[in-house]
């Protein structure tokens, strides 16, 4: 069996500018935190990527070679190269997967893709989450219980300007009464996107077990399913049957 080629996409600035978040909770990384626990499994083939290395970590080998891309990003989203977003963008309508993480909701790449501002209510004062399962027959929900509940997260708030999801697997409920829908699954082209809220970075929220077992099952459904190689156009079509038209 083809093992399915993930790449791990981190803008790796907090973990750089603060030496709490690089000493006690992120030492390698987000993506770091990430790709150890996806590398424990045979069936994944994992990379990680960063804004600053060059095309960010992003040159076509890399995109070419991706069945499903991960992204965190929060302060540099206006860093990241028009060029490259638009890679990524036919890539996901030629099959390639994405999973935008958290504040990931105002990257670039995420607003082209659902056409809006994406924009949302938020605080940050570390109260409880409690994520809900709605959709428990979902791939993406496979393994969760009822719910996960968090000790500290930031909250994010409804109303999120997102177009209606295909399949909403997680709403999320916060200690100070806001809600959120926190897991949101998207079709574009022939690509699917799945957008998870958790992991402010300043929480240890991608060492969670049940968290990063929702990316791994996130990873899965997002694979392609078919690629293609170019955006199809299309153009004037001949009948495929005779078409009698009266006069």
């Amino acid at each position: 069996m083809s093992k399915i080629k993930v790449t791990i996409w981190n803008e790796y600035r907090h973990e750089k500018r603060s030496e709490h978040i690089a000493a006690k909770i992120y030492p390698e990384g987000i993506h770091g935190a990430i790709a150890s626990y996806l590398k424990k499994f045979d069936n994944f083939e994992v990379r990680t990527a960063t804004l600053d290395e060059p095309f960010h970590g992003l040159p076509d080998e890399v995109l070419d070679n991706t069945d499903v891309l991960i992204w965190w990003g929060h302060i540099a989203h206006g860093e990241v190269s028009d060029e490259i977003v638009e890679k990524i963008y036919k890539k996901v309508l030629c099959g390639m997967g994405l999973i935008a993480l958290h504040s990931a909701h105002l990257s670039k790449i995420f607003t082209k893709l659902m056409g809006t501002s994406c924009t949302l209510k938020w605080r940050e004062i570390g109260e409880k989450e409690r994520l809900w399962v709605v959709e428990p027959g979902h791939p993406i929900a496979e393994g969760i219980d009822e719910y996960i509940e968090l000790e500290h997260e930031e909250m994010y708030g409804e109303r999120f300007d997102i177009p209606q999801p295909d399949s909403l697997v997680f709403i999320g409920w916060f200690q100070g009464g806001e809600v959120f829908r926190s897991g949101c699954c998207f079709h574009r082209g022939y690509g699917k996107i799945f957008y998870f809220q958790p992991g402010h970075e300043t929480y240890p929220i991608y060492y969670n077990e049940k968290i990063l077992k929702v990316i791994k099952n996130a990873i899965e459904w997002a694979k392609p399913v078919k690629r293609i190689d170019t955006i199809q156009c299309y153009h004037i079509r001949e009948p495929l049957e005779e078409v009698k038209i009266s006069e």
